[in-house]
């Protein structure tokens, strides 16, 4: 099998060859036209050596291009590997390193902005610019006859702390692609705006690989969309689907409500990558008549786990499994996983694999309680786990209880240490206009709403969260804001 051939060899092309695939800036890309680039791609990798097996990295905005050379990657074998744009150059290193990358292709202005790795890279002969003349001079290649388990691309996740994790899905995973879209009435012919980049997973299937297996049309945007682009696409193009983040649909309801207009033409709202929160779901369906879907996945399983099918979110709950998905709870609430599409374990690590891939399972280390109706809802993480005054508490209680302020916008909570040395909880807030209301009714509701253990010490208001490239909110920043803080009163 080969997984590119799933999505554009002949029997998909039969059915959708002359549907728009991709909507990429001023370009129309119809499923035929982006198979035969892709056969044009596969064939200039391999003009530069790169056969089954070889990883090959791909700095490149989300465009059109993008896509028929990362698929291009699979056809012939090899493993494609998507970068995040707004990595440190000491993460590129240690992905380089990481993955023995055979070929790195990087648009122009991504080169730009890295002379010294771009220039090591060109005198080791792994460098690829001026991609698009070179495939449009290439011959068409042929599609690599793979095994179902055989490696064909790969992400790399990044946390708050440590390097990039590495994590291969092979050809198999494929066939997995588009439950989500299913689940909520999309199909062949809709148009998808997905706002994550395709170096995410979420990004990954609900951008690409799942519109292209079910013959729907994907809206690229080449940039990270801020809130006016993300009103643009919508307006242009009028989607039947949107799947965004929380922090998202956060951002458009702070726009004036004759802005969000548009919004009121697309049939689902998708959000997924962090807690959504009642108040979040509430506020966009009176804004914009839509119902907010919470949906849960992860990069080891490539593919959603969760959806909470239409006419049943309230915000709090994550959702049902889709088909074909196992779910477990241990004795401590940890959701175990076992996905048809879900990876073997991670590059490199195996004393990590060993832990959290277990007998086809795999550890999400998150906690989950299941409800009355059979609906699985986010408590947090295992791993987040502290313990104040001797009992166990889960940060995520008090941002669940600060986020259900109209006043709060969004909430994070970390652990730091007090004058004494003991460790004490500090509540960081951002507020949806004053910062002085917005305290009061963040400190109002952990009072009334949380045992005396679980209330935080300090409640602090910023700005905005500090989050890494892939949006994780980086709590040992908020930590250093505080500790500045108290050590200019000592």
């Amino acid at each position: 099998m080969n997984a590119a051939e799933l999505l554009l060899g002949d029997e998909p092309l039969a059915r959708h060859g002359e549907r728009i695939a991709l909507l990429s800036g001023d370009e129309r890309v119809t499923y035929a036209e982006l198979a035969a680039r892709m056969k044009r791609a596969a064939g200039a990798l391999a003009s530069f050596g790169v056969g089954p097996g070889d990883r090959v990295l791909l700095l490149m905005c989300d465009t059109a291009e993008f896509a028929a050379t990362w698929l291009g990657a699979v056809r012939i074998g090899a493993v494609a590997i998507a970068l995040n744009n707004r990595l440190s150059e000491a993460e590129y290193r240690h992905v380089l390193h990481d993955s023995s990358a055979r070929l790195v292709i990087v648009e122009d202005l991504f080169a730009d902005a890295r002379p010294q790795l771009t220039a090591e890279l060109a005198r080791d002969g792994r460098l690829a610019l001026s991609w698009r003349e070179r495939c449009d001079k290439s011959e068409e290649a042929l599609a690599f006859d793979a095994l179902p388990d055989t490696p064909a691309f790969g992400l790399y996740t990044s946390g708050t702390t440590g390097h990039p994790k590495g994590i291969l899905h092979s050809h198999r995973g494929f066939l997995s692609l588009g439950q989500a879209f299913r689940e909520i009435g999309i199909g062949a012919g809709d148009r998808v705006f997905t706002t994550s980049k395709l170096f995410f997973a979420y990004g990954l299937e609900h951008a690409l690989l799942g519109t292209l297996a079910l013959g729907a049309t994907s809206i690229l945007f080449a940039d990270w969309p801020d809130t006016e682009a993300v009103i643009d696409i919508v307006a242009r193009h009028q989607p039947a689907a949107m799947f965004s983040v929380p922090t998202v649909y956060r951002r458009l309801l702070g726009e004036p409500g004759a802005r969000l207009a548009p919004f009121r033409s697309v049939r689902r709202f998708v959000a997924g990558g962090e807690r959504l929160s009642s108040q979040l779901v509430e506020h966009w369906k009176q804004a914009v008549g839509g119902e907010l879907l919470n949906l849960y996945g992860m990069s080891e399983t490539l593919c959603a786990c969760m959806i909470t099918p239409p006419g049943t979110s309230d915000g709090t709950r994550t959702g049902r499994p889709l088909d074909g998905v196992e779910v477990r709870l241990d004795r401590q609430g940890v959701l175990w996983v076992k996905h048809p599409a879900q990876a073997s374990g991670y590059a490199n690590l195996p004393e990590q694999t060993r832990e959290q891939f277990r007998d086809g399972w795999f550890c999400s280390r998150d906690v989950f309680v299941r409800d009355a109706d059979g609906f699985f809802v986010h408590q947090g993480r295992s791993d987040e786990l502290v313990k104040i005054a001797g009992q166990w508490v889960q940060p995520g209680e008090l941002e669940a209880a600060a986020a259900l302020e109209p006043a709060v916008v969004e909430a994070a909570c970390v652990l730091v240490p007090d004058a004494d040395g003991l460790d004490r909880l500090a509540l960081f807030v951002t507020a949806r206009g004053d910062a002085a209301e917005a305290l009061r009714a963040a400190a109002q509701a952990c009072e009334l709403r949380l045992p005396r253990h679980k209330r935080p010490k300090w409640v602090r208001a910023v700005a905005e969260l500090p989050r890494t490239a892939t949006g994780k909110v980086q709590r040992y920043k908020l930590r250093e804001i505080l500790a500045r803080e108290l050590a200019g009163k000592d």
